[in-house]
């Protein structure tokens, strides 16, 4: 179990690490900053890497939404939820932590919003607090189907972190306008405790809808389509 604590700490440190900080640090670099694209890219990035790197010792989750939503359509213990659920925000934390050191180190740096998540004034575009969790369901829910094909048995073995990784791009590429893009409550966790704005106080919001929306992204593919879903309706129709 170490050994997979350890592969979900550094996934998950790996993910903040590299995606906020290409937001904190690359993002507003003056005039070569590299804009929403790049910090989308750089989200689906760390989580492809990480997941060849050590998805074979820990399963890759990174993330305690993708936890849940596993042990929900059957693929993880739900003994080990919790352990994997404190790796992953412990190494959410102490990324965050790296990254304010690191970005610190700027003559006229200010934290400002650190690349929290929010709604409403904390909100990249102004989105408001039904807006937001609307999208953080939605767009976790799909997370979760994506991960759950990506990694049936159907599905040719090796590619599944390409899928995955690209799949939390086009995700930032369409939600950091409305809440900076969240679909994970540890890497929210993790930057809110450095930033310089009401972060903290909305980041039930970050927990709530990504959990949520694994429950029900799990749900629907376990019910609606994967084969065992399958399998089960033409049981039933032949039994009757």
């Amino acid at each position: 179990m170490l050994n997979k604590l350890s592969a979900e700490f550094f996934g998950t440190f790996w993910l903040v690490l590299g995606g906020c900080g290409s937001a904190v640090i690359a993002a507003a670099f003056p005039d070569v900053g590299i804009g929403l694209l790049g910090v989308a890219f750089a989200f689906g990035l760390t989580v492809l890497t990480m997941a060849y790197a050590v998805g074979g010792i820990s399963g890759g989750h990174f993330n305690p939404a993708v936890s849940l939503g596993l042990a929900v359509a059957g693929r993880f213990d739900f003994k080990d939820l919790i352990p994997y659920w404190i790796a992953q925000v412990v190494g959410a934390i102490v990324a965050a932590a790296v990254l304010y050191l690191i970005a610190s180190g700027k003559a006229d740096f200010t934290a400002g919003g650190f690349a929290s998540n929010g709604y409403g004034d904390l909100s990249p575009g102004k989105y408001g607090l039904v807006a937001a969790l609307v999208t953080e369901i939605v767009f976790t829910a799909f997370f979760i189907m994506i991960i759950l094909g990506a990694t049936s048995a159907s599905v040719p073995t090796g590619f599944a972190p390409i899928p995955i990784g690209l799949g939390l791009t086009l995700i930032h590429l369409v939600s950091i306008p409305v809440t900076n893009t969240s679909v994970n409550p540890a890497r929210s966790t993790g930057v809110a405790l450095f930033a310089e704005t009401a972060a903290l106080g909305q980041l039930w919001l970050f927990w709530f809808a990504p959990l949520i929306g694994a429950v029900l992204g799990a749900i629907i593919w376990k019910s609606l389509l994967s084969k065992d879903s399958d399998a089960s309706v033409t049981a039933a129709v032949n039994a009757a």
